[in-house]
C-alpha cells in the first residue's frame, strides 16, 4: 500500500490550495479516506474524511465551510480543496486510509500560510 500526497506549498492568508493523495497497491475504492494534519508543536488533528463511495463527508469544526474533501476512484485519488486559508492551517498534511483507525499513511505534504 502506498499513499503519496502532493500540492502543498506556501500561500498567503485568504488563499487556496488543493492537495492530492494518490493511492496504489490495494483497491482504493474499498477504503474510506481521511486527511489529518500536524502543526508545529501540536499533536495530530483530524481534518476531514470521506466514505469509500464518496457518499458522505465529515469535517472538523476548524475547517468546516472552508475545506472540501472529494475523491475520484477511477484515478485512485482523494483531494482536499482548501479555501480561505488561515495561518493556523499551517501544518504537515497527511492522507490516511480509514475513518476512525488509520491503517496506512502517506509521507505528508507541507502547507504554510503566511504573508
Amino acid at each position: 500500500v502506498q499513499l503519496v500526497e502532493s500540492g502543498g506549498g506556501l500561500v498567503q492568508p485568504g488563499g487556496s490550495l488543493r492537495l492530492s493523495c494518490a493511492g496504489s497497491g490495494w483497491t482504493f475504492s474499498d477504503s474510506h479516506m481521511t486527511w489529518v494534519r500536524q502543526s508545529p508543536g501540536k499533536g495530530l488533528e483530524w481534518v476531514c474524511s470521506i466514505r469509500s463511495d464518496g457518499s458522505n463527508t465529515y469535517y472538523g469544526d476548524s475547517v468546516k465551510g472552508r475545506f472540501t474533501i472529494s475523491r475520484d476512484n477511477a484515478k485512485n485519488t482523494v483531494y482536499l480543496q482548501m479555501n480561505s486559508l488561515k495561518s493556523e492551517d499551517t501544518a504537515l498534511y497527511y492522507c490516511a486510509t480509514g475513518l476512525l483507525d488509520f491503517a496506512y499513511w502517506g509521507q505528508g505534504t507541507q502547507v504554510t500560510v503566511s504573508s
